[in-house]
């Protein structure tokens, strides 16, 4: 029994988040704007970051598509605004983990309320769906640490 109301719980927070997503909208000063699609299902989404070093000062998204992406998405908006990219490499790992299946992960307070994402895991064509945003994010990062390389070297010269 326990199970079926955690199972309940965690459709309620998934459906929370999709009806109510947590930072949607669009960022007045991005720094970082990351468009990404998923072609096998149609999710879209663009992350908007703005970074302040090596810092998420901020974070929006815009973007459609199923409840499993979108709710995903504003988890891990929620998860990464203020944190800085050593904190989050962390929390991305785990949350990859956990989306393909590993128990460990699963219950790692790290992630917060998208521990409720867990069962995607039994559900291989929603991983893409569920990692979408983490995707973005990656990319996002990567994208801020060649700006602040090419900074660096324009100021030595």
């Amino acid at each position: 029994m326990a199970d079926a109301s955690l199972t309940a719980l965690y459709q309620d927070i998934i459906l929370d988040h999709y009806r109510r997503p947590r930072n949607k909208g669009t960022l007045e000063h991005a720094t970082i704007s990351v468009p990404m699609r998923n072609p096998f299902c149609g999710d879209e989404i663009t992350l908007e970051l703005e970074m302040n070093g090596d810092q998420i000062s901020d974070v929006r998204f815009t973007g459609r598509g199923c409840s499993i992406s979108q709710a995903s998405t504003s988890m891990m908006t929620e998860m990464v605004k203020g944190k800085r990219v050593s904190e989050i490499g962390h929390i991305g790992e785990r949350f990859r983990a956990m989306i393909m299946g590993d128990a460990d992960a699963a219950t790692d307070d790290a992630l917060g309320k998208a521990r409720a994402l867990a069962g995607v895991a039994r559900f291989p064509a929603r991983v893409k769906c569920a990692l979408l945003a983490w995707n973005a994010l990656e990319r996002g990062l990567a994208q801020s640490a060649e700006q602040n390389t090419a900074e660096t070297r324009d100021t030595e010269t």
